[in-house]
């Protein structure tokens, strides 16, 4: 379970590819390769948490960001591309979405602008009359009509192509007091069919010959989501849901514990930066608006490509201070392409983003159905209960008069079968074994033959090491679901070759992790063989540091075993916290006693002589 979740909106950070694109008249949108476009700069951070890596991006513009940037830092965590399932491609239905309320109905749009029935309303509950009446630019529409307004008093009303009524005032025509009023009574009665995802009120200063412009004084007042959302949900069980932006306008301020309004994108950067050094238990929820009302909807490729890099400079500082117990999710709502001639929001699918907590390993997981998949990864994380762990590890004491309670007695040959593993179990409790190590596949076989008498012992990434760490933690936790108690795992020694150390001591502390959690023990295969001295000393480090229980030398598949001055080696230059087990051509009690008095507390042999 996570602690805290952080859910990070960037609001129309479309990727292109909606099938159901050309019936919104939004085929071919996609605001990912339209960013992209501006420049071949980097983006370490979005890269790392695996946008680049998602299915689909297949247009030409992010394909030539790639090939300038082969070396972009490779995925850490899931990555996917989400589709919408709601009848509408604008903030307020991307949001319930996300929250995991659908609609199935699109909210009412005005590209004629707004029926006499709703301006006569506007003029009775305001007691002004009003301007304009038409879909319009926001900066546009004060810059045609403020200095009527400013002569006349009259409220300036235009619509976009988004469900929206909005109205614009000076506020030294209008105070702001009155302008909200007006606002909060207007959505009174857009309701129903008129029921408009957002009335908002639009608050400008400034004069005819100076230039009107608009203040961050703006206010939604939005249509309540028609069922429980994410966050009442998670309110109602006790957690804390903290609103970082026009998260609050966009669900009608409810559900939410804590509340932080911003003045723009860098601000919103800024309070989510500050949240990482906050105890909380729950979901603290982020839109970037900016991306959207500044860039997107005035098609300016530049600035949304100068808004993505801010926000993926705070990211890469930002990833290094989640903890173990945090989730990190990045999504959007929707598209808004900059580079087509519509100003509009676009229908395209966005990039579903997950680090920490339960996300620690790269996987695709291709195209989803519907946002609301990111409020059931939130459920999962904060609402799902710990179990006791299933595995129960037999404790095992060591004798020095019995040579077999240092080993596991192994069979991994190919060949072996079901009589031959429970020959051997039978064997290893007659004899007093630490374990025995047996084939993924006969786990469950050995654990029921032992019946609770003795450790089950599996290998994993065997044995060459070069599965993917996904691929093993997936192997250690099923094995130990199995009934294993200790898992010996290869490590990646292309990585150490390769001198990737740092991704080869991530995957040990993530397959670690994930092994202690579900009650078993690490054992860390290094195969001595193929290593230099000074790679086996930086392993021995690397073992100590991500929490392994034992260092192990050798797989019995490579060109050599155990031998003993690999293990004294092993036994002065790893920690106290570790033990050394030596395995490969172990076959007599006189060999295994010399690996002993080397300093191994494990031996992996199939039989002594």
């Amino acid at each position: 379970m996570a602690k805290r979740v952080f859910l990070v909106i960037l609001d129309s950070f479309g990727i292109g590819g909606a099938p159901d694109a050309a019936a919104f008249k939004d085929e071919g949108s996609n605001t990912l390769a339209a960013v992209l476009s501006d420049s071949n700069e980097a983006y370490p951070g979005l890269s790392r948490m695996g946008l680049m890596d998602i299915d689909g991006l297949a247009d030409e513009r992010i394909l030539t960001w790639k090939e300038a940037n082969k070396d972009r830092p490779r995925a850490i965590g899931s990555y996917g591309r989400l589709r919408e399932l709601s009848a509408g491609k604008d903030s307020t239905i991307g949001h319930w979405e996300i929250s995991g309320v659908y609609s199935s109905t699109a909210q009412p749009t005005y590209p004629d602008g707004f029926p006499e029935q709703i301006i006569g309303k506007i003029r009775e509950v305001s007691g002004r009359d009003v301007l304009c009446n038409k879909p319009y630019s926001g900066t546009q529409v004060i810059a045609d009509y403020g200095e009527e307004h400013m002569k006349t008093g009259a409220l300036i009303v235009y619509t976009s192509a988004d469900s929206v009524l909005q109205i614009a005032a000076h506020e030294q025509v209008v105070p702001l007091e009155e302008l909200y009023s007006v606002c909060s009574k207007c959505r009174e009665f857009m309701t129903g069919e008129h029921g408009v995802g957002r009335v908002i009120a639009r608050p400008f200063v400034g004069s005819a010959e100076e230039g009107f412009t608009r203040t961050p004084n703006r206010k939604d007042f939005t249509l309540e989501a028609p069922a429980s959302t994410l966050l009442d949900i998670l309110k109602d069980n006790g957690m804390d849901v903290i609103s970082i932006g026009k998260i609050k306008d966009l669900f009608a301020y409810r559900g939410l514990t804590e509340t932080h309004a911003t003045a723009d994108n860098t601000d919103g950067i800024h309070r989510l930066s500050d949240m990482l050094d906050c105890d909380f238990h729950g979901l603290c929820m982020v839109n970037l608006v900016d991306f959207d009302m500044k860039y997107g909807h005035r098609n300016d490729i530049s600035g949304y490509a100068a808004a993505m890099h801010e926000f993926d400079e705070a990211l890469e500082k930002m990833i290094p201070l989640l903890g173990k117990d945090d989730l990190l999710i990045i999504t959007a709502d929707h598209g808004c392409d900059p580079s087509t001639p519509s100003t509009d929001h676009s229908r395209e699918c966005v990039p579903l983003l997950i680090y920490g907590e339960g996300y620690d390993v790269p996987r695709n997981l291709g195209e989803i159905s519907g946002f609301g998949i990111v409020s059931s990864i939130v459920y999962t994380a904060l609402l799902s209960r710990v179990y006791p762990s299933p595995v129960k590890r037999i404790a095992h004491d060591l004798n020095k008069n019995n040579i077999y309670s240092y080993v596991d007695m192994t069979n991994l040959k190919t060949t072996a079968t079901t009589d031959d593993i429970n020959a051997l179990v039978d064997e290893a409790v007659g004899k007093g074994a630490a374990s025995v190590c047996v084939q993924p596949c006969f786990v469950k076989d050995a654990a029921k033959r032992a019946g609770g008498r003795l450790n089950i012992c599996t290998v994993i990434g065997f044995p060459n090491g070069y599965s993917t760490t996904a691929v093993k933690k997936y192997e250690a936790e099923d094995a130990i679901s199995n009934g294993a108690t200790e898992i010996d795992m290869v490590i990646n020694v292309n990585f150490i070759k390769s001198r990737r150390f740092d991704e080869a001591a991530l995957e040990i502390g993530i397959i670690a992790d994930a092994v202690h959690a579900k009650g078993a023990i690490l054992k860390v295969i290094i195969e001595t063989c193929l290593l230099t001295d000074t790679e086996k000393k930086m392993l021995c480090n690397i073992v100590t540091v991500q929490g392994a229980d034992f260092i192990k030398t050798s797989t019995g598949f490579g060109s050599a075993g155990a031998t003993v001055e690999d293990v004294k080696l092993m036994r002065h230059y790893s920690g106290t916290n570790v033990e050394v087990k030596a395995a490969g051509g172990v076959r007599t009690e006189e060999a295994a006693r010399e690996m002993i008095e080397a300093g191994a507390t494990r031996i992996g042999a199939s039989n002594l002589k």
